[in-house]
């Protein structure tokens, strides 16, 4: 009987999703399900609907379960917003907003699109221009993708915001934070948002599996009055005291108690501390990765600073580089688990994931790690990447 060897300690994942789960999270997942009767069970989904309503910073919005992934999350604002003929502006990011509109499509609505630049945020002027041609407001919403994990690009939704209104257009403005929330700055009520929606396995530092909706007043009033067939994303239909109706049948309790106790840990670090560890993190990587980018092998896929991920980083490679064999090797040999290309990037990115359950010690581990795989890989680059994060990381704490 052959078995698998065993490696101590353990392999640190750093794709943007799934991220490592803590152990508060694992150790209230681990719990047996409760009798639907139990009080308890109503007590656990009215925290978790507060608590993510206090991570989103909304007080006006209403919260949505489903089990699902973040596709899933998509599917359950189109079902609502959009009916056969309906158009909307998906404004483009790359891999993540064709994969929406691609969703939005297979429901029957229109898609349209704005220019994507390789690395580059959502154009707003570009949005504002469509909006201002669209004199009859046939668009009923822009679906905005904050920040797309393939390119590791983080769009300005104030400036979108701003678009929507300076064109004097009624569209819903939606958000995908799948990628964003819990690790960069978000506050749907004072950015106007009406809809945003995002799934478990990233900031919220959850396994796969859970995702969530949240929508204002217009939107609700929207989705009421869409004709399309729907039910099991339905948010009327979800709109009730009763457990059964809210989830559609069973609630996903253990998802529901992971999130809780994931909540209740940003919550004690703080969601400010929250953001500046991110940011401070990224910034660790982005020292790394500019530092090997001396010798021309690797560089940062995103050329904008502002517009660089808190949550991941896309590394470019060069043309005659395999980033899936430098991948097998950072995992196989060094325990360091990165992730790949997606859509246009595959065979030409790989990427290393920093948000949710993270600090310091294992960013740089993850560093040393891709680092020592360049090397026994022959990719071209400076070496020190490792000690120019450390340096980031210093000078960000005097």
């Amino acid at each position: 009987m052959h078995s698998t060897p065993r490696i101590p300690g353990h392999r640190f994942l750093h794709s943007p999703g799934p991220t490592r789960v803590p152990d508060d999270v694992l150790h209230a997942m681990s719990r047996q399900p409760m009798d639907l009767a139990d009080p308890r069970v109503a007590n656990l989904i009215a925290a978790c609907e507060s608590g993510l309503k206090r991570l989103l910073q909304t007080e006006r919005a209403d919260v949505f379960f489903y089990s699902a992934n973040g596709h899933g999350g998509w599917e359950a604002v189109i079902a609502n917003l959009v009916g056969p003929g309906v158009k909307v502006l998906v404004p483009g990011t790359g891999h993540f907003s064709d994969g929406w509109a691609e969703q939005v499509e297979a429901f029957g609505g229109v898609a349209l699109r704005t220019p994507c630049t390789e690395g580059r945020p959502i154009d707003a002027d570009a949005v504002e221009a469509v909006l201002r041609e669209d004199r009859a407001h046939e668009i009923a919403a822009v679906f905005a993708v904050h920040t797309d994990t393939a390119s590791s690009v983080t769009s300005d939704l104030r400036a979108i915001r701003a678009a929507i209104d300076a064109a004097g257009h009624r569209a819903l403005f939606v958000v995908d934070v799948v990628a964003s929330l819990g690790a960069a700055p978000f506050a749907m009520d004072s950015l106007g948002v009406d809809v945003a929606m995002g799934a478990s396995q990233k900031g919220l530092m959850l396994p796969p599996g859970l995702a969530f909706v949240a929508a204002k007043g217009r939107a609700l009033q929207a989705a009421r009055a869409n004709p399309a067939p729907r039910f099991y994303w339905d948010w009327a239909r979800r709109k009730s005291d009763l457990q059964y109706r809210k989830f559609c049948g069973t609630p996903p309790l253990a998802h529901l108690a992971g999130l809780e106790a994931a909540l209740a840990l940003i919550e004690r670090e703080g969601l400010p501390q929250v953001h500046a560890r991110h940011a401070r993190l990224a910034n660790a990587v982005h020292a790394a990765v500019d530092h090997w980018g001396a010798a021309g092998g690797v560089a940062l896929l995103c050329p904008e600073p502002a517009a660089r991920s808190v949550s991941v980083t896309a590394v470019r490679v060069a043309s005659d580089i395999d980033p899936e064999a430098l991948r097998t090797v950072a995992r196989e040999h060094f325990q360091v688990a990165i992730a790949g290309g997606l859509g246009p990037y595959a065979g030409r990115v790989f990427r290393i994931g920093h948000l949710g359950d993270m600090n310091e010690a294992m960013i740089l581990g993850a560093l040393a790690g891709v680092e020592a795989a360049m090397t026994l890989q022959r990719v071209p680059h400076r070496s020190g990447g490792v000690e120019a994060a450390i340096a980031a990381l210093v000078g960000a704490v005097s």
